[in-house]
């Protein structure tokens, strides 16, 4: 492990850590909480490959925010999921408040295998923990040759203001979209519904990349990027984003806080996981999955050439054979982005600002990780 700064002062110096290393640290941080040591190397893997997709709001950022609600009580280990309804095509099951990186992948397993043998399935997931990066449950689906789409919302979680408004009333509520596509990679749209994550703010407050001067409205009703905002801070506290003074707002003005509205009827009240609000619930992600197998339709309609995956081929290729606005910038698909940080990421390794690496080094000592640990993974 390396570390590189723009100053001569170490202790603002970025870290730079292999994903491997760093996916086992993640892993020990959970091994001393009440995880198992298979659910703490899911944790590990699960964010650093989110970090690795660029989606570092979703990635180890999160795990100082992980071990407080294992040591509350909010979310527990080592969960399983418990089925409520098994209508065959339909199923609903409770995550028992469980981790997402445990409770989540196994959601979605049963909708993979329902999909296989019938053709489709529609996976509700009720009180589930954290479920990280979504995209990762489309990748999962599309690898078995699956299309899915995943909404997701956050019980008890008021960050997001309506589209002409200035008080909270929606979680951050992202969706997730996959496509698979023969002999290419596939096709996978992964979003909040606000201008940006929550944990994209956090990145930011913790010396990361800056989010968009419009990601935000204070308490006042002024747009801003200061996302000071969203937070209250108490001495010796891990900043608290859900009594801030302001809101993330929601992409797309009146669109994307449609989109969000229908993530918490969807994931939220459909699942029975709950709301934003106004009941006070416990917190928990809800997510609604429906799965659909591509080659089913093709054999149901009698396509005798190659169907699905030839249609959609065509129309990427004609996609990509768009004039560029800037020739330097060729036009991307959904995913193009995410694979380009993967290959970089895993070849130079994951960059961490200072005040991040420090955030993840407090959960581990929260967890109760020796300082020789942490002083070894940070390569001292």
């Amino acid at each position: 492990m390396s570390e590189s700064s723009t100053t001569d002062d170490a202790a603002n110096s970025d870290v730079v850590i292999d994903h491997d290393r760093l996916a086992e640290f993640i892993a020990e941080i959970f091994r001393h909480t009440a995880c198992s040591d298979a659910e703490a190397e899911r944790i590990g893997r699960s964010l650093v490959g989110a970090n690795l997709a660029g989606h570092d709001s979703h990635g180890v950022i999160r795990s100082a925010l992980y071990v407080d609600l294992l040591a509350n009580g909010v979310q527990l280990a080592d969960q399983e999921l418990k089925v409520l309804i098994d209508s065959g095509a339909l199923l609903l099951v409770d995550g028992q408040y469980g981790m997402g990186q445990t409770v989540g992948p196994a959601a979605v397993q049963l909708g993979i295998e329902r999909c296989k043998e019938l053709g489709v399935a529609v996976v509700g997931l009720r009180n589930a923990g954290h479920l990280g990066r979504i995209g990762e449950y489309a990748e999962m689906a599309a690898a078995e040759g699956l299309v899915s789409v995943h909404f997701v919302n956050v019980a008890n979680s008021r960050l997001v203001a309506p589209f002409g408004a200035k008080a909270r009333r929606m979680g951050t509520n992202p969706c997730a979209y996959g496509a698979p596509v023969a002999g290419r990679r596939p096709v996978i749209h992964d979003f909040a519904t606000s201008v940006v994550a929550e944990g994209k703010a956090m990145v930011a407050l913790h010396g990361g990349p800056a989010v968009p001067s419009n990601a935000l409205v204070s308490g006042d009703g002024e747009i801003t990027g200061d996302p000071r905002v969203l937070y209250t801070f108490e001495e010796g506290e891990r900043p608290n984003s859900m009594d801030g003074p302001g809101a993330l707002r929601a992409m797309g003005e009146h669109k994307g806080s449609g989109i969000s509205v229908m993530c918490e009827l969807l994931a939220g009240a459909l699942t029975g996981t709950g709301t934003a609000g106004p009941r006070r619930v416990r917190f928990a992600n809800g997510m609604l999955s429906v799965y659909v197998d591509p080659a089913q339709v093709d054999a149901a309609v009698g396509e005798t050439d190659d169907g699905y995956n030839g249609i959609a081929a065509d129309y990427l290729d004609w996609f990509y054979d768009a004039d560029a606005i800037d020739p330097t910038e060729p036009v991307k698909l959904p995913g193009d982005v995410e694979h380009e940080r993967r290959q970089h990421r895993m070849a130079n390794g994951i960059t961490l600002p200072a005040e991040t690496w420090e955030s993840i080094c407090g959960g581990a000592r929260a967890a109760g990780v020796p300082e020789s640990t942490i002083a070894t993974a940070a390569g001292n």
